[in-house]
């Protein structure tokens, strides 16, 4: 059986909190993740992100994105399944996730961000 925790309503996703999100690196680096797996429409487990940082500051990452309405979090047993709440996002901020996930693409290449 799978639950869901409380997420916010899309008229609840609220800009200051999403950038604010998204200012940390860590947290971007989730997103970026999510992202890089919609398309399959594939939900990513916590422990896809080990990599990123220990098992309890990703615990406190995932709470925050979730909180903020980045992510749609799905608990099944011990796991947790993630996916990026794209299509909410894009209805409350048009165009916001694209050119935060592309800025991010062109810094992770090396390139300026700016250009």
């Amino acid at each position: 059986m799978s639950r869901l925790p409380v997420h916010p309503t899309r008229d609840q996703i609220e800009l200051p909190l999403v950038l604010d999100c998204l200012s940390d690196p860590t947290r971007l680096a989730i997103v970026c993740s999510l992202a890089e797996h919609e398309e399959a429409a594939t939900e990513l487990c916590c422990g896809d992100f080990y990599n990123f940082a220990g098992k309890s500051n990703l615990a406190y990452h995932f709470a925050r994105l979730r909180e903020a309405g980045l992510v749609k979090t799905r608990i099944e047993g011990t796991t947790r399944y993630m996916r990026l709440r794209r299509d909410d996002l894009d209805a409350r901020f048009p165009g916001l996730i694209g050119a935060v996930l592309q800025a991010a693409a062109r810094e992770a290449k090396g390139r300026d961000p700016v250009s």
